[in-house]
C-alpha cells in the first residue's frame, strides 16, 4: 500500500506517543495488539506511516532529528517505545504568532521554548516544505487556544493540497467558512478537538447518554481535570481556554436528553499540578432523579495518561484521512470528525458515529478489495496470454 507520509505542527507529548505507537505497532502480531480500535483500515496497519516534516518553536527540539525530539524537555510522557530509529528528518523552526502564551516565560527554568537564532518560516515555505517532502496529512498538535497559529498551518495545508487533521480546539472543520474552502479545493478536512480513547470527554458523553435511556434525569454536572504537563500549564492562561470550553461542554450538551441550563454545567480543565506530569486525573459528579423523582448522585474519577491516550484515536485518524485521499475526496470528513472529535460539525450520539465510521472505513476496503480482486484477474489473464 506505500507508506502514509505525515506532517506534524507541534512535538510535544501527544506527537511523542503517536511516533512511538507507530514504531510500536509496526512488528506486532495482529492476534497480539492491544491498545488499538482498528489493526487495519483500508489496508493501512499503524506501521505504514512516516513522519516526513515536522515543526516546533523549542530550541532542545528544532534542528534535532524527529525521532530524539519527541523525547525531548518538556515532554514528559510515558516512554513504551524508547529505541527509535533515526528518522533522517529534522524539526525545523515553526511559526509562533499564539502559539506560546507569555505565561510560559515565569517557568523558564523548566521550559525554554523559542530558539532565538532561528527565523520563522512564512507560508510559501511551510508549504513548499510540505511538497518538496510528500507530505499527504498534516496534524495540528499546537498548544490550545493557539487561533493564529491553527490558521496559519490550515492555509499552509490547503495550498500545498495536504489533508488537514485538527487535534486542537480551534474550529476549522466546524467552521462553515473552512470547511467549505476545503471542499472547494478538494482537501480533506477532519476536526476539531481530537477525543481520546477512554478519557474525561467520552466517559461524561457515555454516561449523559446512559442516564437519557434509563429515563433519569440529569439536573446538573460538572467535569474537573487536572495534569503537569505542558498542556495543563498552557491553560492556566484563562484566555486561551474559550474555545476548549464549548468544545468540551458541546460535547456533553449534545447527547443530554435536554439542554442544562450554562449554571448547571461545567467543563473545563481545572489546575496544573506539576508532579503529575503527563498524568490526567479526572473529575466527574453527575446529579439527577430516577423513579419516583428520588435523587442520583454519580461521582467518578478516571486517571490516565494523557497523551497515549490520544494516540490511539489519531493513528486512526490519520489512516481515514488517507482513505479520502486515495478515493480523490475532499472537504470536511463527516464521519471521523463526529467519532474522532469532541467539536465537529455534526455532533452525533457516540453510537451512531460509530457505525457511520465503520460504513466509511468499509466503503473504502470494499473498494480496495475490487481493485485487488481486478489486478489478480489481470495478472491472471496475462499469464495466460504468455
Amino acid at each position: 500500500m506505500g507508506k502514509i507520509k505525515i506532517a506534524i505542527a507541534g512535538v510535544g507529548n501527544c506527537a511523542s506517543s503517536l511516533v512511538q505507537g507507530i514504531h510500536y505497532y509496526k512488528d506486532k502480531n495482529p492476534k497480539d495488539v492491544i491498545g488499538l480500535m482498528h489493526w487495519e483500515i483500508g489496508g493501512y496497519t499503524p506501521g505504514d506511516m512516516q513522519v516526513v516534516a515536522a515543526f516546533d518553536i523549542d530550541r532542545r527540539k528544532v534542528g534535532v532529528d524527529v525521532n530524539d525530539a519527541v523525547f525531548a524537555g518538556p515532554n514528559c510522557t510515558k516512554v513504551f517505545c524508547p529505541d527509535l530509529p533515526q528518522a533522517g528528518v529534522a524539526v525545523r523552526m515553526g511559526i509562533i504568532l499564539d502559539g506560546f502564551s507569555d505565561h510560559m516565560r515565569e517557568y523558564e527554568d523548566k521550559y525554554t521554548f523559542l530558539l532565538a537564532n532561528e527565523t520563522e518560516p512564512d507560508k510559501e515555505e511551510v508549504v513548499k516544505i510540505l511538497k518538496d517532502t510528500g507530505a499527504q496529512i498534516f496534524l495540528n498538535y499546537l498548544p490550545v487556544g493557539s487561533e493564529e497559529a491553527t490558521r496559519f498551518y490550515a492555509e499552509c495545508a490547503l495550498e500545498a493540497g495536504v489533508a488537514f487533521i485538527n487535534n486542537i480546539p480551534v474550529f476549522i472543520a466546524s467552521n462553515p467558512q473552512w470547511a467549505a474552502r476545503f471542499k472547494a479545493k478538494n482537501v480533506p478536512l477532519i476536526g476539531d478537538d481530537i477525543k481520546s480513547q477512554v478519557g474525561a470527554t467520552i466517559v461524561h458523553r457515555t454516561l449523559t447518554d446512559l442516564f437519557k435511556k434509563r429515563g433519569v434525569k440529569l439536573e446538573r454536572t460538572y467535569q474537573l481535570n487536572t495534569g503537569g504537563n505542558t498542556d495543563f500549564l498552557n491553560m492556566l492562561n484563562r484566555r486561551r481556554l474559550a474555545s476548549k470550553k464549548k468544545s468540551k461542554t458541546e460535547a456533553v450538551q449534545s447527547v443530554a436528553g435536554r439542554r442544562l441550563d450554562d449554571e448547571n454545567i461545567h467543563i473545563g480543565p481545572s489546575d496544573y499540578v506539576s508532579w503529575q506530569k503527563d498524568n490526567k486525573v479526572c473529575f466527574i459528579r453527575m446529579e439527577g432523579k430516577l423513579f419516583g423523582d428520588v435523587p442520583l448522585d454519580l461521582e467518578l474519577r478516571l486517571s490516565v495518561e494523557d497523551s497515549p491516550n490520544s494516540a490511539g484515536v489519531a493513528i486512526d485518524s490519520i489512516r481515514c484521512a488517507k482513505l479520502a485521499l486515495d478515493r480523490g475526496e475532499g472537504g470536511v470528513l463527516a464521519a471521523p470528525s463526529a467519532y474522532f472529535c469532541k467539536h465537529p460539525p455534526q455532533q452525533l450520539t457516540d453510537d451512531e458515529a460509530f457505525h457511520m465510521m465503520e460504513n466509511f472505513i468499509h466503503k473504502c476496503q470494499d473498494k480496495v478489495r475490487e481493485i485487488s480482486d481486478y489486478q489478480q484477474r489481470e495478472g491472471h489473464q496475462i499469464s495466460t496470454k504468455k
